[in-house]
């Protein structure tokens, strides 16, 4: 089924509220990145709007005063849509539609249009059509014949539109074969990580906030060839080269989708299957664009995602990126020891990243995790002397030690090396 293409640009008002727990600051950077969602969308941000609230309204989330606001404001703008930069309910959004006369979505459904636009192979479509009818199916109650909305925009494009009419069993058919297709695609995807593990390669997943410059940095390394776009999420299936390092090792190095704030879980749900990739690793390439207003926001935002998929504990070595552009990757990979400092774009620094993941893969052949009794604090001070601990927990009756040893070292503490 192909893409539903968009006949005219979409004149689009963006909306923030500040709560509580949150900040203006906050709130109009993610108004900024939503800014940039739509314009990846392929849709015009006409104007914004902010407000304050203790919490959100659960009938239309700002208010029914502040949304007929928000209606004057939009029909002066003569704007086709409103989006909200947090994720509204089935309720609010129809409410919402009632009270502005227009459409209501929110970061979710850009996210998922954007998606929609870039999926390329069969998985990927799979997995971007299955995350949009998850989104859309509590969403059907009470919307009649307003789901049609075949001629596209935003929070409608992709696979699956034309189902938007058809009753709920269907849709739940439909998702059902999805699910069924993709469990069949995750099999063949399993097989080729095996074969590659077999092969005894490590295996490097390039992760990032989108347009931190992971897919350039990929064909800087190896060479890939592949696709590079200034815009956000243009990267939704991995790629797997291989790469060279300076000790003469080959190691296999995989890009997949960037990370956001606020990243739909639907879509980490149906992209579970691909980020296994990046849990499977035997290193994690955190690229970080220096250049960013917030590159720690973005760094943390892709720590969630990573915590989601059960990944935290693969060893991370941070790649400051787009040292071209400004000063500020170089401070900002100060206040991260062993971070280095690159540009993917013009090369600089990647012999020290080079050097770097071969350190780092190497150091991973020597993790030990070790079990000490608390009664053995001689044992638990030797093996802080001679190897790098890298992470240490107490258990009942026990200290569990993480730690890089030499040979020697794994043969002195070999009775105590966890089983």
């Amino acid at each position: 089924m192909t893409l539903i293409e968009r006949t005219f640009r979409e004149r689009i008002v963006l909306v923030g509220v500040v709560f509580a727990w949150s900040s203006l600051p906050v709130v109009e950077a993610d108004l900024d990145e939503l800014a940039e969602l739509v314009s990846t969308a392929g849709a015009d941000v006409v104007a914004r709007v902010t407000q304050r609230r203790d919490q959100p309204d659960p009938a239309t989330y700002l208010g029914r005063g502040k949304a007929q606001e928000l209606r004057e404001l939009s029909e002066a703008n003569d704007a086709d849509t409103v989006v909200f930069d947090d994720e509204l309910s089935p309720a609010q959004q129809r409410n919402l539609e009632q009270i502005l006369g227009r459409t209501a979505i929110d970061r979710t459904a850009v996210i998922l249009d954007i998606f929609a636009q870039n999926a390329r192979t069969q998985e990927g479509k799979t997995q971007v059509e299955l995350a949009l009818l998850r989104y859309r199916l509590p969403r059907l109650r009470g919307r009649g014949r307003s789901l049609s909305q075949q001629a596209g925009g935003i929070g409608t494009r992709g696979p699956g539109e034309t189902q938007l009419e058809v009753d709920r069993r269907r849709l739940l058919h439909r998702v059902g074969r999805l699910e069924t297709d993709l469990r069949r695609l995750e099999a063949t995807r399993r097989n080729q990580r095996r074969a590659r593990q077999r092969s005894r390669q490590h295996s490097v997943s390039l992760v990032g906030y989108t347009n931190a410059g992971k897919s350039t940095l990929l064909n800087r390394l190896t060479g890939a060839g592949v696709m590079v776009e200034n815009h956000l999420f243009s990267t939704l299936d991995p790629r797997t080269r291989r790469l060279a390092l300076p000790g003469g090792e080959t190691v296999l190095v995989s890009d997949t989708v960037g990370f956001v704030r606020k990243l739909p879980h639907q879509l980490v749900e149906a992209f579970r299957s691909t980020l296994e990739e990046v849990r499977e690793a035997d290193l994690l390439l955190h690229v970080v664009d220096g250049s960013a207003p917030e590159p720690e926001a973005q760094m943390e935002a892709v720590r969630l995602v990573l915590e989601e998929i059960g990944a935290t504990e693969v060893p991370e070595l941070l790649a400051v990126n787009k040292v071209d552009r400004s000063c500020s990757p170089r401070r900002f990979a100060e206040r991260h020891p062993g971070a280095v400092v690159v540009s993917a774009l013009t090369g600089e620094g990647l012999e020290d990243l080079l050097r770097a993941i071969g350190d780092r893969l190497r150091a991973a052949d020597r993790l030990v995790e070790l079990v000490v009794p608390f009664d053995r604090g001689d044992v638990l001070a030797a093996v802080h002397r001679e190897g790098e601990v890298v992470g240490e927990s107490h258990g009942e009756a026990a200290t569990v030690v993480r730690v890089v040893l030499d040979e020697a070292g794994r043969a002195r503490f070999g009775e105590f090396a966890a089983s």
